[in-house]
């Protein structure tokens, strides 16, 4: 009972580690039955092979992907870019071929260009071709494999230690005719197929066929030796894919890219003696007095353009708050002003034309009666003054309608500067938030790049 407890413990532990793979599509096998029937035992291990299996093939398929979008991008180019790839993103070496190769068909009166354009085409071409192939055979196994799981799901169930090791016997076949495609294809490109290590294994893989007929035969030993031929040929597999993607990979970063890398140590080494020839090291004090003028600059920046309209907003607005009372206090006298002046017109038109007039009666309408009385009393100035005229108490309330209206024009421009003022303190901080504004932009742009789903 130990052992047995011990057993299952690592078979679920296996399982549990198996989960944790790589994602990829998931088997069509009935894990619970499978998982109540089965002990750990050798059969058991066709279900992580099966998985390391999917695993390689999804990794080598990404692979392929990847170098197989970037020369069919390369294909959709115009002759222009293909001419550029040919001599500036192959390394320096291909450089130098294609100058020397352009000059030679120059002075043979050749089209050198057009001959570097289908050059190129024939290049990025082969690459497609082969790398397509690839891609659509590891496809077809892929494919392969799932139908032979699909149709093995059912005896599963009910004997599944015999569809184990069909299953198994099945995927050795799928993997001999991948073989003998990648074979095909490794000699359509001029390489080394490694026929000498298929035969090397063609002994076990009779050894396979011949159990096949007695499946439910098979010893622990026989099964071991099935499943290390199965991972043969994974390894073999995974050596022969990353020998012909290897033929036919897009450049390396530092080919392809070798012209900027090159521009920048170049730039680099003028700036580095450019700023030891300006530095304390030659005896000259620039750098110095740059970083002190640059520290001053941004000082003055920040203290302009920020810290002083923000403080101005933020003054601005607490004031406006904590001196309210005096606002109010400065509309109370302009009303007082008012109030004296329609008191002073009511009793000025009430004198001089002996009728009564109500409270509530205008203001123009007072001032019209006003204005009649001044002009006529302006026909005797000398007459009105000096005999008690009414010239003197008109010009008085000519004198407070003016001041009124100074105190009126006083407020509302008031009012006016307050607003303009928060306006300039905004327009004054707005290049700061603009700055900032890009700083974030570009940051959180930076942060969240995407740099394209490999391998979808």
């Amino acid at each position: 009972p130990f052992i047995a407890k011990i057993s299952s413990f690592c078979y679920q532990f296996g399982r549990a580690r198996s989960r944790r793979r790589k994602p990829c599509l998931p088997l069509p096998l009935p894990y619970k039955s499978l998982e109540s029937s089965l002990i750990m035992t050798e059969s058991s291990r066709i279900f992580e092979v099966v998985e390391d299996i999917l695993e390689h093939i999804f990794s080598n398929m990404h692979n392929v992907q990847k170098n197989l979008q970037y020369w069919q991008t390369k294909a959709e180019g115009s002759n222009a870019q293909k001419a550029y790839f040919m001599l500036f993103e192959r390394g320096p070496r291909a450089l130098v071929d294609g100058t020397v190769e352009l000059v030679r068909n120059f002075i043979a009166e050749d089209s050198s260009f057009r001959i570097l354009c289908h050059s190129a085409s024939e290049l990025i071409s082969e690459r497609v071709t082969v790398l397509d192939s690839l891609q659509r055979m590891l496809a077809e196994f892929l494919a392969k494999v799932y139908i032979e799981i699909e149709k093995q799901r059912d005896n599963l169930v009910a004997d599944s230690q015999k569809a184990l090791l069909s299953l198994l016997v099945s995927i050795n076949g799928l993997f001999s005719d991948l073989e003998a495609s990648i074979a095909h294809l490794h000699a359509t490109s001029q390489i080394d197929s490694s026929a000498d290590r298929s035969n090397s294994q063609s002994g076990v893989s009779s050894k396979m066929i011949e159990l096949d007929e007695k499946a439910s035969q098979w010893t622990d030993g026989e099964i071991r030796d099935a499943i290390d031929l199965i991972y043969q040929k994974l390894h073999k597999l995974d050596s022969d894919v990353s020998a012909l993607v290897a033929k036919h990979r897009k450049p390396r970063k530092i080919k392809r890219y070798w012209v900027r890398y090159t521009c920048g140590a170049v730039g680099l080494s003028v700036c580095s003696l450019w700023i030891v020839r300006h530095s304390r090291l030659a005896g000259s004090p620039d750098i110095d007095n740059w970083i002190h003028e640059a520290k001053e600059s941004t000082i003055n920046f920040w203290t302009e353009h920020l810290e002083q309209p923000l403080l101005s907003i933020r003054n601005e607005l607490f004031e406006t708050f904590r001196k309210r009372h005096k606002g109010v206090m400065e509309v109370e006298e302009v009303q007082l002003t008012a109030n004296s002046l329609h008191r002073m017109l009511l009793a000025f038109c009430k004198q001089t034309s002996g009728q009564k007039f109500p409270e509530d009666a205008s203001d123009q309408e007072l001032l019209e009666i006003v204005m009649g009385r001044y002009e006529k009393e302006l026909m005797h100035p000398i007459k009105s003054i000096v005999g008690g005229g009414e010239l003197p108490r008109a010009m008085l309330i000519q004198i407070q309608k003016l001041k009124l209206d100074i105190e009126t024009a006083m407020l509302e421009l008031n009012q006016i500067l307050r607003a303009n003022e928060i306006n300039f303190a905004i327009l004054a901080a707005l290049p700061a938030f603009i700055l900032i504004l890009l700083a974030i932009t570009l940051l959180r742009s930076w942060i969240k790049q995407d740099k394209g789903a490999e391998g979808r």
